[in-house]
């Protein structure tokens, strides 16, 4: 029962992990019809400032995630605003030039770095709680509860503030939503900007369990990808519990079945899904047809 307990807790603080990554990616599936291949790289990019900052500086990650939040929110409004806009007639080719911005990324990083790897200074991934018997990473417990708050937060402000209601609008049909006034591609530039602030959050609380390397974005996309269509396309509470199940699924399978299948497992269990129901397990049916409604 002790094991069970500790295998339990452990996939609860990896689906943490996966929630808090994919938040960010499912809020700019559901509003602007970009399955965002560069998110990945914005995490990494969140990761390496999180590290500039504490060695240039002395500033923390738990501290500087604010300014890294902003600074990727930025960013993904010059992504979405000179890049993604002008192609909005063009969805497959918006798809391409996320992949093109992935590819550019990685590069850049590696030119800056020369693959040399980097961790966090500061001994945070040292750091143990004790949960009901359960040994827990600190900075693993702090990425849940994040990710729990921002999925909540993020739930009260698309139901209760304007903004967030018109986001809800174009979500559910964007010709309605410009009939009734909304700026559709003014919506388009807040949600990937709060999805590219929200990869940030994610990079900048997850530096200090990994160690840096240009291509770390691509450890989180896989999964990100399978959490979105677990949980539901476009919806934020099934992009938190979707991650949370294939943390699950992955550190059961990996005691239980094989570490080497761990990954084998949850793919399964995405196909599956995605077979029998496309729009995930709290998705609007629908929300799967990546470009197929009409974008002006």
């Amino acid at each position: 029962m002790e094991t069970f307990f500790n295998i339990l807790v452990s996939g609860l603080l990896l689906g943490g992990i996966y929630s808090l990554v994919s938040i960010g990616l499912n809020l700019i599936f559901g509003v602007v019809r970009i399955v965002n291949f560069a998110q990945g790289e914005f995490v990494m990019l969140a990761m390496y400032a999180s590290v500039f900052f504490a060695l240039a500086y002395g500033i923390g990650p738990y501290y500087s995630v604010f300014l890294i939040a902003a600074l990727l929110f930025a960013l993904g409004i010059v992504v979405q605003r000179l890049i993604l806009q002008p192609l909005q007639n063009e969805p497959m080719m918006q798809i391409f030039a996320t992949f093109g911005l992935l590819i550019l990324f990685e590069n850049g990083v590696l030119a800056l770095t020369r693959g040399q790897g980097y961790s966090l200074p500061g001994g945070y991934s040292s750091a143990v709680i004790d949960i009901f018997g359960a040994k827990a990473s600190l900075v693993r417990v702090i990425v849940f509860v994040a990710a729990t708050l921002i999925a909540a937060g993020l739930v009260i402000f698309l139901q209760r503030t304007m903004a967030g209601k018109a986001i809800r609008a174009v979500i559910q049909d964007r010709q309605a939503a410009r009939l009734m006034g909304i700026n559709v591609e003014r919506t388009y530039l807040l949600t990937f900007g709060l999805g590219a602030a929200l990869a940030g959050v994610a990079g900048a609380l997850l530096a200090p369990i990994y160690t840096l390397s240009p291509y770390i974005g691509g450890n989180f996309i896989l999964a990100a990808f399978a959490v979105v269509v677990l949980g539901g396309l476009g919806s934020v509470p099934g992009a938190y519990f979707g991650g949370l199940i294939v943390g699950l699924i992955e550190s059961f399978a990996g005691y239980y079945i094989d570490p080497a299948l761990k990954q084998a497992i949850w793919f399964i269990v995405f196909v599956v899904v995605l077979i029998v129901r496309p729009s995930g397990l709290m998705g609007q049916v629908g929300a799967e047809e990546v470009g197929l409604r009409e974008q002006t």
